[in-house]
């Protein structure tokens, strides 16, 4: 006796997870990208670059196309626990600012307002 056509075992295909890339969500973007757009507007930054990956997420905020970055602001989720997700990277290397608050964060490349009189 024959299994009809129906009811014969399908073969699936077992694919192993992968994680996906680290991404900022639209409400992140918006608030670096307000902060980027004021300092382009004072001519301090002229560029920038995105780069996603499993580990983190980073925006590098350029003072021209072609150099390194003047800052990075990086999306990390392994260090959410502890020192917080988010941080501002100088470019030497050195951690400006680490928080679990993105818009914290960001203040530390906020410049004070200068005084006219």
């Amino acid at each position: 006796m024959s299994i009809p056509e129906p009811l014969a075992a399908a073969v699936v295909p077992i694919r192993p997870h992968v994680p996906e890339d680290v991404r900022f969500n639209r409400h992140e973007l918006a608030a670096i990208l307000s902060v980027y757009g004021r300092q382009v507007a004072t001519g301090e930054w002229r560029d920038y670059a995105i780069h996603f990956s499993r580990e983190r997420a980073v925006f590098a905020i350029l003072r021209r196309a072609g150099e390194t970055p003047l800052y990075r602001i990086e999306k990390d989720p392994k260090r959410a626990e502890k020192q917080g997700a988010y941080a501002v990277i100088a470019q030497g290397g050195r951690v400006l600012k680490r928080g679990h608050e993105l818009s914290r964060v960001l203040m530390v490349l906020e410049k004070p307002a200068k005084i006219v009189g």
